[in-house]
């Protein structure tokens, strides 16, 4: 069966940081304002601004568990919109999820949309649960993977897609469906950028967008 393609969606913004005429339409703010983290928290050792993006980095700073970047206010239905580059490494986008201050700062548990380089445990386009049931969420173990590696850009920028309205989930990659599901055992909670632990790992985020829903 022939995975969905949005031809509306855009392989990557056209400027970066910058809402396009029918994003201000449509109702997206910008999360990232492509100068600095205001707004967003996370180890000033790990999460840096360089040219217009947000990156994320272990190459100098060992991680002992999965660390996070994460926006200081929570939504529950919405479309969010990134573009993201991965030079190596596993990383994220946490979304209705929440902080474990209990286990250490920067600490998060909650729903992904997936991405990983690594052999044999790909995961651009998977559907995730991070301290969860982890890719129990999908059909099969790489069921987001299987429509993704076709159409993602290794080691340039992709553009992912986020729609959560409700139960309904829906991960898009480069204009390709991956996941369409249901979730009932989430609500409103943050939104967060990963950081893997394990090897030197460095991932790029820019123009983060979201369009709240009712």
């Amino acid at each position: 069966m022939l995975c969905l393609v949005l031809a509306t969606l855009p392989l990557v913004a056209g400027e970066p940081n910058k809402l396009t005429p029918e994003e201000k339409r449509d109702g997206y703010v910008l999360l990232f304002n492509g100068k600095d983290l205001k707004g967003w928290d996370g180890d000033p050792e790990a999460w840096s601004v360089e040219d217009g993006t947000i990156v994320g980095t272990t190459d100098h700073h060992s991680l002992q568990q999965n660390s996070f970047l994460v926006y200081d206010r929570p939504y529950e239905n919405f479309i969010l919109r990134a573009d993201v580059r991965l030079r190596n490494g596993n990383s994220g986008i946490q979304f209705r999820s929440m902080l474990m201050p209990e286990i250490a700062p920067w600490v998060v548990k909650g729903l992904q949309a997936d991405l990983s380089d690594e052999p044999g445990r790909e995961a651009w386009g998977n559907f995730y649960e991070e301290r969860g049931r982890s890719r129990t969420m999908m059909k099969t173990p790489d069921e987001g993977w299987q429509k993704a590696k076709d159409v993602v850009r290794m080691h340039d920028w992709n553009a992912y897609e986020i729609l959560a309205d409700g139960h309904h989930i829906r991960l898009t990659l480069n204009g390709t469906v991956t996941i369409d599901t249901t979730e009932t055992q989430s609500g409103s909670g943050i939104i967060a950028l990963q950081l893997h632990m394990g090897k030197p790992m460095r991932v790029e985020y820019r123009s983060i967008r979201i369009k709240p829903l009712p």
